[in-house]
C-alpha cells in the first residue's frame, strides 16, 4: 500500500463483480458506492453484498460511501458496514454541518472499537461555506472532498470555472486543519482522457492531490498527472543538497531563490516521487 493515495476508484456496490474487478486495478482505494450509483430498489441488495465483501480484509483500502445521511437508507448503511473487519473508511455524502459528521463518528463504531476513519463530501453551496467547521467537526474525520455533479446542479454554474473558487475554498479549509490536500472530484466522461489529464493539471494547480475515478482507464491519467516530472523531481534534490550544505535563506546559482517554505515543498515534491 502506498503512503500517499492519488487514486480513489468507484465501484457501484449492487455489483459484486465490478466491486472485485476494481480491487484489482491497481487504485489506492476502492469506494464502495451504496449511494447515486445504486437505484432504490437496489439498495438492499448493494448494502447486504458490501457488508459480506467487507468481512474478510481486502488487498487495498476500501472505503464505502453511504446513502445522504438525512435519508431512508443511511441508519441502515450504518449498521451494516461499520462494524465490517474490511471496511477502512465511511465517505458521507451531501455533508453541509460538523453535527452531522459527530453524529455519524458516535454511531459507525467498529466491530473492535476505536475510531473509524471518515471523510466529508461536500455538495451544496451550503456545505462549502462550512467547510472549515466540517472540517475540524471530529478527530475521526481524515479529509473532506467535493462532490462537484451535485454543486454544479446546486450553484447553476455555466461552466467549470465556476467552481474554482468552491475548490480552492475546500483546499485551503482542508489545509487550516490540519487534513491532507483533498483529491478532486471525478471527471465523468471516461473516454475523454485528454480532457482528464488537463483538468487534473489544473486541480494540481489549486492544490488538490489526487483524484476520484469511475473507471479503470482513468487511473493511469491521474497517476501521472500528479506525480512529480523528472525535471520537479531534479530541482527538488538540488534544492535539498543546497539547504543540507548552507541553513538559511540563499540563492542558487541559477537565480532561485531558497528559503524554508520552498525547502518543504521540495521535501513534498520528493515524497510523492518516491511513492511507490
Amino acid at each position: 500500500m502506498t503512503a500517499v493515495p492519488l487514486t480513489w476508484l468507484y465501484a457501484p456496490g449492487d455489483r459484486p463483480h465490478v466491486v472485485a474487478k476494481a480491487l484489482t486495478c491497481g487504485a489506492d482505494v476502492v469506494v464502495i458506492d451504496l449511494e447515486d450509483a445504486v437505484a432504490p430498489d437496489r439498495k438492499a441488495y448493494a448494502r447486504q453484498a458490501t457488508a459480506e465483501l467487507l468481512r474478510d480484509r481486502q488487498p487495498v483500502p476500501v472505503h464505502v460511501r453511504v446513502n445522504a445521511l438525512d435519508g431512508p437508507w443511511a441508519e441502515a448503511d450504518l449498521a451494516a458496514i461499520a462494524p465490517a473487519p474490511g471496511l477502512s473508511a465511511l465517505r458521507l455524502p451531501k455533508v453541509t454541518s460538523p453535527a452531522e459528521v459527530a453524529g455519524v463518528a458516535r454511531r459507525a463504531v467498529p466491530a473492535g472499537g476505536g475510531e473509524l476513519a471518515l471523510y466529508a463530501l461536500l455538495e451544496t453551496a451550503l456545505g462549502v461555506e462550512r467547510a472549515f467547521a466540517v472540517a475540524t467537526a471530529q478527530s475521526a474525520l481524515r479529509g473532506i472532498a467535493l462532490g462537484e455533479t451535485d454543486l454544479r446542479a446546486d450553484l447553476g454554474v455555466r461552466d467549470d470555472a465556476g467552481l474554482d473558487w468552491s475548490r480552492s475554498r475546500v483546499v485551503v479549509a482542508a489545509r487550516a486543519a490540519g487534513l491532507p490536500p483533498p483529491a478532486q472530484s471525478v471527471h465523468p466522461d471516461t473516454r475523454d482522457l485528454a480532457g482528464l489529464a488537463a483538468s487534473c493539471a489544473h486541480g494540481r494547480s489549486l492544490g488538490f492531490l489526487g483524484r476520484a475515478a469511475v473507471h479503470p482507464r482513468q487511473l493511469p491519467v491521474i497517476e501521472r498527472a500528479y506525480l512529480p516530472t523528472q525535471e520537479e523531481t531534479e530541482r527538488a534534490e538540488t534544492i535539498i543538497k543546497a539547504a543540507t550544505a548552507q541553513q538559511g535563506a540563499q540563492a542558487l546559482p541559477d537565480g532561485r531563490f531558497v528559503d524554508a517554505a520552498v525547502v518543504a515543498e521540495a521535501r513534498r515534491t520528493l515524497a510523492l516521487a518516491r511513492r511507490t
